[in-house]
């Protein structure tokens, strides 16, 4: 599914973009206009603690608020670029996203992974107007439908809490042996509506999804290393002994966590924002013909 709706929009973008080049180029700067905007959003994230991208495995209490600013300029009747700086958190939580009697979620509970990330993220994207304008924004059409897709740069820094409640960096603990980078890229893409409330002024409702080529948002990925490579108290805590079966000293889950057993799943995180949009256009000064 990921993948359909992954390339269904870069083959819409595409197509507009080659049905609209003739036209940009009749564009006139005149018509050209530049806008300025700030989104409030819900965001939240798909990985090892929320294993599916995917409504069933969406938690309301996980999501967390993100804002963001944002230039647009309009080159073409369908086509604007926009660059965004966007804040946020995302976070998750074994004990509250796992069944602990589900057959496919006991793992999970007892692994009992925590984590929050506070992601800074600079995007650059298209945005392809569903409705074009081919006139100046004072004649924009007063709802417009769009898509958009771009490349982004963030940094994160995941968080766990410990049993005393205090949150703790989990990277340089290297739970997993893995020194991963704090700054990624990613491949954001979505769709939303605008709508016009008067001349200068438009709100809109935007969904942005991103994928990353991280399996470390959440901290969580590949398998549990032996114990004793880990450094002496936060990173055995997170990398071995907050798993419930070891606190509670069962058997309920034997060789859980020894070195190679699997403590993530394969592919990917995902993190997605959700909010409404205010934007105001930056009225371009009309230069009047000289007459001598």
């Amino acid at each position: 599914m990921k993948q359909i709706f992954t390339h269904t929009l870069a083959s819409l973008l595409l197509m507009g973009l080659v049905a609209t080049q003739a036209n940009a180029q009749q564009f006139s700067k005149r018509k050209q206009y530049s806008s300025i905007g700030v989104s409030l959003n819900a965001m939240n994230y798909f990985g090892d603690i929320v294993p599916k991208t995917s409504l069933p495995s969406f938690r309301v209490a996980a999501t967390r608020p993100n804002i963001g600013v944002y230039y647009m300029h309009r080159f073409a009747p369908r086509i604007s670029a926009k660059v965004a700086l966007n804040y946020g958190r995302i976070s998750g939580d074994d004990a509250k996203a796992a069944d602990p009697n589900g057959a496919d979620s006991r793992y999970r509970y007892n692994r009992n992974m925590n984590f929050r990330n506070d992601i800074v993220e600079l995007s650059g994207m298209a945005v392809f107007d569903l409705i074009e304008n081919r006139n100046n924004y004072l004649k924009r059409p007063d709802f417009v439908p769009y898509l958009t897709a771009g490349i982004a740069v963030f940094h994160h820094n995941p968080k766990g809490a410990d049993a005393d409640g205090d949150y703790v960096q989990l990277q340089p603990l290297q739970t997993e042996g893995v020194d991963y980078s704090l700054t990624q890229f990613a491949i954001p893409f979505g769709g939303g509506v605008r709508y016009r409330i008067n001349k200068s002024f438009d709100i809109g409702l935007e969904l942005i999804t991103r994928k990353t080529f991280t399996d470390y948002l959440d901290d969580v990925s590949g398998t549990f290393v032996e114990r004793s490579t880990l450094a002496p108290g936060a990173a055995q805590y997170f990398g071995h002994d907050i798993t419930n079966s070891v606190r509670n000293n069962t058997s309920d889950f034997p060789s859980f966590t020894e070195a190679g057993q699997r403590r993530g799943k394969d592919g990917n995180d995902w993190y997605t924002t959700l909010g409404v949009t205010v934007n105001y256009i930056l009225a371009p000064r009309v230069k009047n013909p000289k007459f001598r």
